[in-house]
């Protein structure tokens, strides 16, 4: 399900192709009847599914309403993603090759793996520094629980060189949050507000930091379904909301190819994973718990999904039953000739 579209991706989505709500086909029974099944998820607490930017379909279930924020959890690494797309806009970071240490050298510690010295800011997006991982349970406490943040990530030793496997780390996020603040000034807040939220009407309040004072890069964001809504939109639509080019066209199309995949062969670009299902491309968000974006620009549908972040168990399949809502439901509510379910064994 949502099948892996690995490099073909980034050789053959060259546009963003947009569809348009009054030319597509809409099956009002199947989108009532796959909200129905949502529903009956005990973890879900909100849903929105647009077509064109235009809602089709809002619920609050259980929990926070539509408009209050909530914590994104990991689903805000694709927001950091593109405050660093805009960054390199604005010439504060040369480019995603760029290496790290020259952006981090008031924050680098005294004794580092000389291999650090060869992490590029392309590295930490696509989860391939190569440290090990601050992500997972023993960890990520660790980590947290560390009296710096930046110095402990990059002190971890090497797993594999940088440019080599995925391996999912929140502190890989984390740097990227200390170099938009030291390279711009402002705190990755400010940054979030002036580049996103003020242009888009977004309400984002502050968030965790660390003990020096970054904003935690890649966990603890807080939006609320409706803004996460615009946030997805704006990206379908090639990085322009109402009229302005918010983030780089070109930001968008390299975060949407595959750069690398993980251990259960999903593809991940620059803070977003990607896949496929029923021949279209698609592009997710994906917070613990179930904070989920999905995005399908060539059906013009945008899936935002919050969820119940007390549970850790995966024995219920709670990520697998959201996919299979938006590759059997809501997306062949979207096409004239329904697909064949997809088999949703192999999420």
């Amino acid at each position: 399900m949502l099948r892996l579209l690995c490099a073909l991706v980034g050789l053959l989505f060259t546009g963003f192709a947009q569809a348009n709500a009054a030319e597509l086909y809409l099956d009002h029974k199947l989108i009532d009847k796959t909200v129905a099944k949502a529903a009956q998820l005990p973890r879900i607490h909100a849903l929105i599914v647009a077509l064109d930017g235009q809602p089709i379909a809002e619920r609050a279930f259980h929990g926070p309403g539509l408009d209050q924020p909530v914590n994104i959890k990991s689903a805000s690494k694709s927001i950091i993603s593109a405050l660093i797309g805009i960054a390199i806009d604005e010439g504060m970071i040369k480019n995603a090759n760029q290496p790290i240490l020259p952006l981090l050298q008031k924050r680098a510690p005294e004794y580092m793996d000389p291999r650090v010295a060869t992490i590029t800011v392309d590295h930490l997006l696509s989860m391939r520094a190569g440290l090990q991982r601050t992500s997972g349970l023993q960890n990520y406490g660790r980590w947290v629980s560390s009296p710096n943040w930046v110095s402990f990530a990059l002190s971890r030793e090497f797993i594999d060189e940088p440019g080599g496997a995925m391996m999912y780390s929140t502190g890989n996020t984390h740097l990227l949050s200390a170099i938009l603040t030291d390279t711009s000034g402002k705190s990755t807040w400010d940054l979030a507000n002036d580049w996103l939220a003020i242009p888009m009407g977004l309400t984002i309040p502050q968030w965790a930091r660390d003990p020096q004072g970054v904003y935690f890069g890649g966990n603890e964001m807080r939006l609320s379904p409706r803004d996460l809504l615009r946030f997805g939109e704006m990206y379908r639509n090639g990085g322009v909301y109402g009229g302005y080019q918010i983030v780089p066209r070109r930001w968008i199309r390299a975060s949407w190819t595959v750069q690398t995949i993980d251990e259960l062969g999903r593809g991940y670009g620059y803070g977003w994973f990607i896949a496929s299902a029923h021949g279209h491309p698609v592009y997710y968000a994906w917070g613990f718990g179930g904070q989920m974006l999905y995005i399908v620009p060539t059906l013009g549908l945008t899936v935002v999904v919050t969820s119940d972040t007390s549970t850790r168990s995966a024995a219920d399949n709670y990520l697998c039953k959201l996919h299979e809502l938006v590759a059997n439901g809501f997306m062949p509510a979207l096409m004239e000739h329904a697909p064949e379910i997809v088999d949703g064994s192999a999420c």
